[in-house]
């Protein structure tokens, strides 16, 4: 079996973001954390890590390094637009931890716009129907090794 594994769109996206701490960095980023040391007390992340991680988000293009202060030298995170793109996604695996392992009630609660708490749901692009089990299927698979 080959260590690449099936041409993927999932696995391209776990290349990039699918580490504990770089989804830790994106909530808190989506939250409107923006400075190293307010994300490095939020997530628990070490120092050294939460550098690893904020460099390749970076250089991935999923966040930008904004400098906000000369001396001493000081930078900023925000979310590009690809890192705006991955909202829907942390939302989703908000809800499905509410849902399925959170115990009690939900730690977060977001509003949507209109007034509403928000609870986010797949819905299919061309009729608007909400994405329901076995009413999808692969019509095209990355080819396995």
């Amino acid at each position: 079996m080959s260590a690449k594994g099936r041409a993927c769109s999932i696995a391209n996206a776990l290349g990039v973001v699918g580490e504990r701490w770089s989804l830790l960095v994106l909530r808190e980023v989506m939250l409107g954390v923006r400075r190293f040391d307010q994300i490095a007390r939020n997530t628990g992340a070490s120092r050294d890590i939460l550098t690893a991680r904020l460099r390749k988000l970076v250089e991935a293009g999923v966040l930008e390094k904004r400098q906000y202060e000369q001396r001493p030298p000081r930078c900023e995170y925000l979310p590009t637009e690809a890192g705006r793109a991955l909202q829907p996604i942390l939302l989703g695996l908000m809800a499905w931890g509410d849902r399925y392992v959170t115990t009690g009630p939900p730690p977060t609660i977001w509003e949507h716009s209109c007034g509403a708490e928000l609870h986010p749901e797949i819905v299919c692009a061309h009729c608007g129907e909400p994405l329901g089990q076995g009413e999808s299927h692969i019509i095209r698979l990355g080819a396995a090794p």
